[in-house]
């Protein structure tokens, strides 16, 4: 499996100086983008490719293929960060063989189906579920927009 230095959930995915700070942070240098709609939006494609920070490269897969792309043989040299925008989609993931020990979250935002959950992060019943099952079967969930924020876990606000 590639080695992923960092799995978040952030809806807005690759987005200046948040994004910035974690390929520092993490020493990450290439992103993995797992989205349905993105993989399928060129052009969505094309913008957040220019978003990232200089000299990371950007895959962008749909969810069957970031399963199997996840799952492929590290290269030592790589240090992956996995972006998503959705719960469901580390689900997914998840269910197809990845593993993942440490889920980050950093952008959730209001919308139809969600309400308030921890300051400006917002989840469905759905999405929650999704965390509290990942957590039961041993999988870290923090909430943490930037590095030097203090982890807040989400299995103590379930």
């Amino acid at each position: 499996m590639l080695n992923i230095v960092l799995t978040r959930i952030d809806d807005r995915l690759i987005h200046g100086q948040v994004m910035t700070a974690w390929v520092k942070y993490t020493s990450g240098n290439r992103i993995i983008i797992v989205d349905d709609a993105v993989a399928g939006d060129p052009f969505m494609e094309k913008v957040l490719k220019m978003a990232a920070p200089k000299g990371i490269s950007v895959d962008v897969y749909n969810t069957d293929e970031g399963a199997e792309a996840l799952k492929q043989e590290a290269n030592p040299k790589e240090r992956v960060i996995v972006l998503v925008k959705y719960p469901k989609t580390i689900k997914f993931l998840f269910e197809k063989g990845v593993s993942f020990q440490e889920i980050n979250v950093g952008g959730m935002a209001a919308g139809p189906g969600r309400k308030k959950f921890y300051k400006n992060i917002s989840a469905s019943p759905e999405e929650k579920e999704i965390f509290k099952d990942l957590s039961e079967k041993g999988v870290e969930i923090n909430i943490q927009i930037v590095p030097d924020d203090r982890p807040i876990s989400v299995k103590k606000l379930l």
